[in-house]
């Protein structure tokens, strides 16, 4: 097949993309810089590196938020900037996009959308289920489980999906990522400490300390601005603050993943039971995580080396497999396409 086709993975915080002509998998920040609001300054990880440095004048955004597009304008433009920077993308190519379950049939349509009327000038445009491709990326024989889980965490959402014998079961996308975790600890510690710091110095705590490991250090030294004086200045973040900080959105998860299973058919759940959770996504990586969630829920949790790419990897192999894409892909343009057929 002479044509392109690219795999896309639109996460909140990164975009991935396999490249079948290259067959290379590439990754970069999801964000997009404009100047005066209107003219584009930078995106991807030139964009990041700008984020909360940039002057007044230039505006760091995120275009996707909780797993859904937000500025299409921007995320377009974002995408069309990223294909073609320092990386030859073909005209006329097909694009297989990852799309969530648990969103509207507006937040669907988006994705096919953002690809069909870009300057990518694709040729076709075909949609997966995300959970079907994370499960496909993780090495699971969807049409063969009897029941298993699939805990996708990213940067601004999760995703718990139960999957058996080929089919969806249960879905449901919480607004529960990263950035909910970084979040609570800027307020965790604004609040005990009455000292503000920044999203990126409260990722790097996160990664940093991890859940319940035993760490090497029990605080760390950040900078950051007293509220009682305005200055600016250095102070010891403690380990105990940091973990207490993501405990309640953590809970959130289990519970949820709590009353799913209870949801769940009983003759699905024994395969719950069985094969426990797979969890995927970039939070995936945070140190012990799999742990947490292994005692808090009583199931198995497995992990692989690299979490954040497990989705774009099942589009690479059902991109790969003939008999994959025509199983696990719908275009808008099919009257298979299931999702907006008419009952």
């Amino acid at each position: 097949m002479f044509r392109n086709i690219y795999g896309l993975d639109l996460g909140t915080y990164e975009i991935k993309v396999f490249d079948k002509k290259r067959d290379f998998i590439w990754k970069e920040r999801n964000i997009i810089a404009k100047k005066d609001r209107k003219f584009l300054y930078a995106v991807g990880d030139e964009a990041w590196d700008m984020f909360e440095k940039a002057p007044e004048n230039i505006e760091v955004l995120f275009p996707m938020q909780g797993g859904a597009i937000a500025k299409f304008d921007d995320m377009q433009c974002l995408l069309q900037e990223l294909l073609k920077k320092e990386r030859p993308f073909y005209g006329g190519s097909e694009y297989l996009v990852a799309v969530p379950t648990d969103v509207t049939e507006v937040e669907k349509r988006a994705f096919y959308d953002l690809v069909c009327h870009s300057a990518a000038r694709a040729r076709t445009v075909r949609i997966a289920e995300r959970a079907i491709v994370d499960a496909i990326g993780f090495g699971v024989n969807v049409n063969r489980t009897d029941g298993i889980f699939i805990v996708n965490m990213g940067g601004g959402s999760t995703e718990i999906s139960v999957l058996s014998r080929g089919g969806m079961v249960m879905n449901r996308l919480m607004k529960l990522g990263g950035e909910h975790l970084d979040q609570a600890i800027q307020d965790q510690v604004r609040h005990h400490l009455e000292f503000l710091i920044g999203r990126r110095t409260a990722e790097m705590l996160r990664q940093d300390f991890g859940i319940f490991e035993d760490a090497t250090c029990t605080a760390i030294n950040v900078s950051g601005r007293n509220l009682r004086t305005r200055v600016p200045e250095y102070r010891e973040i403690p380990v105990g603050m940091v973990r207490a900080a993501m405990r309640e959105p953590l809970k959130e998860c289990v519970s949820e993943i709590r009353a799913m299973f209870d949801r769940t058919p009983p003759t699905v759940r024994s395969g719950l039971q069985k094969n426990g959770i797979c969890l995927t996504g970039g939070l995936a990586n945070l140190k012990e995580l799999s742990t947490y969630l292994e005692e808090s829920t009583g199931l198995a949790v497995r992990t692989v080396s690299r979490p954040e790419l497990c989705v774009v990897e099942g589009l690479k192999k059902i991109i790969q497999d003939k008999r994959a894409y025509k199983e696990w892909t719908y275009s808008l343009l099919d009257g298979e396409y299931k999702w907006l057929r008419k009952l």
